[in-house]
């Protein structure tokens, strides 16, 4: 990767009046910011359909678009809405935090009334989508239908053992009756990648590049699990014997159970990873670099025994290793591959990051953190690699500096040089941009100087989370132009 930097900033954070971030005329602004300021990147969080906990962690599909993201102003340019029909609607009254309460009671019915209104009118393009995105939107669109017809249940409990187990002919059977639904759902997919497409081309024209974060494992409620379940560890009755989690640590006494299903990489590897090759070959419809999360799953992963409270009783597995990575580098050559390698290394690990030739990543935070082992100062990083502020799971930095150590907030400030003129923040900012890292990225945060009030998530905790968002307003005249002016110092100017 070139030297350069970006700004991390999911679309859920961007300003609207709708409840949360919109693909609309504020994704525009934003990439006009970057611009501006002489970033090379946009990194955003996964863009699926979020379920219970709304973190786009869990989605109910790895291919299909969020629903929430649909821009309803561009809706009424194109005839599918009025304006009246939004403009009626609450969509909360805290501009700085998303209502995923209401956007779940709102946003379908509304995006119904377009349905209605375009289904017919875009056929023809809808035929083409249809076609483009077969290897995923029949599966995925059956499995909303029949989410919604069984109560939004997990397909898990669905009450028809026919639909948990797709017999091909009570699948039929449910594909004509529910045909409306299946249209409808299939209809929002439509315009969400209309949106993005968009999204995208304005992106390359301002010279933006948009990194995606893939998730490692998918939702056990998904329409991944539910449509391929021999590609994970499942018994017969389709439940997991053990489930995703990483262990305990010094910053989780319990470790993190995540509860997602584990991948059966026997069986993937015999039919060639084809799975994984779907995988990314969608990803890569939207995104210009994947970041991997959890690259470490991929050397060993921590299995969990189903029905486990905490993730304390898990233990290491082997993963698949370059057999997997050797196989999607050779398969799509032109795409930026991140590896997110934090949490708990080893020697293995980072002899599987060497091999693989992906940049991994280095948190400042973490660097002056007296308990992070596996941290390295910012002297340390080595080119092939990328140095954030923090990532979504971290404190902003202005948070960080309420509530670190003071012996390290005393490196911190001796190693940076940090002083009160300048402010503690931007002298963090300052390390970063400065350091030997190819990329530089800052939470959007950082750059704003928020507190605890803007953390994105707190990894362990299962409320309040995902939900900060930009207020009109809050990025102050001058802003972009001293990103601009550090960029620049800094040699990282696109």
């Amino acid at each position: 990767m070139e030297r350069s930097s970006g700004i991390l900033l999911s679309i859920s954070s961007l300003p609207s009046p709708y409840g949360i971030g919109t693909l609309g005329k504020e994704a525009c602004a934003f990439l006009d910011l970057l611009a501006e300021a002489k970033q090379g990147w946009w990194q955003i969080l996964p863009v699926g359909p979020t379920s219970m906990g709304d973190s786009p962690y869990q989605s109910f599909s790895v291919f299909a678009g969020n629903p929430y993201f649909i821009d309803p102003d561009l809706l009424i340019r194109d005839g599918l809405l009025k304006p009246e029909e939004v403009q009626t609607v609450f969509w909360g009254d805290d501009p700085g935090h998303a209502d995923y309460g209401i956007l779940y009671q709102e946003r379908l019915p509304l995006l119904e009334k377009a349905f209605q209104r375009g289904w017919d009118r875009d056929r023809e393009s809808i035929r083409r989508f249809e076609e483009e995105n077969a290897d995923w939107l029949p599966d995925y669109t059956l499995f909303m239908a029949l989410k919604q017809h069984f109560g939004m249940r997990s397909w898990l409990e669905w009450p028809d053992e026919g639909c948990r187990f797709r017999k091909p002919e009570v699948l039929e059977a449910y594909r004509e009756k529910l045909q409306e639904t299946i249209c409808f759902f299939t209809y929002v997919q439509y315009l969400f990648f209309a949106q993005w497409k968009t999204i995208r081309a304005y992106a390359r024209k301002k010279q933006i590049r948009i990194m995606g974060d893939m998730a490692l494992y998918p939702a056990m409620d998904s329409a991944d699990v539910w449509a391929a379940p021999e590609n994970f560890q499942l018994n017969e009755k389709r439940q997991p014997e053990a489930v995703a989690g990483v262990p305990p640590d010094y910053f989780t006494a319990d470790g993190q159970l995540w509860g997602n299903p584990l991948y059966d990489y026997a069986y993937m590897k015999q039919d060639g990873f084809s799975w994984w090759i779907r995988r990314v070959a969608g990803a890569a419809k939207l995104y210009d670099a994947i970041r991997i999360d959890h690259f470490r799953g991929l050397e060993s992963y921590w299995a969990v025994p189903a029905g486990e409270k905490t993730a304390k009783n898990g233990h290491w597995v082997k993963g698949p290793g370059m057999d997997l990575l050797q196989v999607l580098k050779d398969r799509f050559p032109d795409i930026q591959f991140i590896a997110e390698n934090l949490g708990y290394l080893t020697p293995e690990v980072a002899q599987l990051l060497q091999d693989s030739g992906f940049p991994g990543m280095h948190i400042l935070e973490f660097a002056f953190d007296s308990r992070d082992s596996n941290s390295s100062l910012p002297y340390a990083y080595e080119r092939n690699s990328l140095c954030y502020t923090g990532s979504h799971d971290n404190e902003t930095l202005n948070e960080w500096f309420t509530v670190a150590a003071p012996e390290d907030l005393e490196q911190v400030r001796r190693y940076m040089g940090l002083h009160k003129d300048e402010g503690y923040v931007w002298g963090m900012l300052r390390g970063g941009m400065s350091s030997a890292a190819d990329v530089f990225i800052v939470q959007m945060q950082d750059y704003l100087e928020l507190g605890a009030e803007a953390r994105m998530n707190k990894p362990g905790t299962t409320t309040g989370n995902w939900r900060w968002r930009m207020q009109p307003g809050q990025i102050k005249e001058g802003l972009a132009e001293r990103i601009a002016d550090m960029t620049s110092l800094y040699g990282r100017s696109k």
